[in-house]
């Protein structure tokens, strides 16, 4: 596993907001800093566990993400958000965590 970025969820507005429709919430760019951190809002009836949507959040980088999922307890099932990632949340001792498998080509 590599780590990836540190997700926040917030409901302020933050600079460099990033509107991502297909997925009903903003995001801030987690590269824009050396540290990986993402502030996140969600929209309204956006489909995601309150759990996500209200702790901070840390993702990973895995090379094979069905292998990760076996016995772990899935919060949001395998989804590709955007081309060529493929993530997954699981809970882990009450925190969310984020893996994500980038496709090799």
């Amino acid at each position: 596993m590599k780590f990836n970025h540190l997700g926040i969820p917030t409901n302020e507005r933050f600079e460099g907001e990033i509107d991502l429709p297909h997925l009903k919430m903003t995001v801030s760019d987690h590269e824009n800093n050396p540290y990986g951190i993402q502030w996140m809002r969600f929209w309204e009836g956006a489909p995601y566990p309150d759990l996500v949507k209200t702790v901070p959040h840390v993702a990973f980088e895995v090379e094979n993400l069905a292998k990760e999922l076996e016995g772990k307890k899935i919060i949001i099932e395998p989804n590709t958000p955007s081309e060529g990632l493929t993530v997954a949340f699981i809970e882990v001792n009450g925190v969310p965590v984020e893996l994500m498998e980038y496709c090799k080509q």
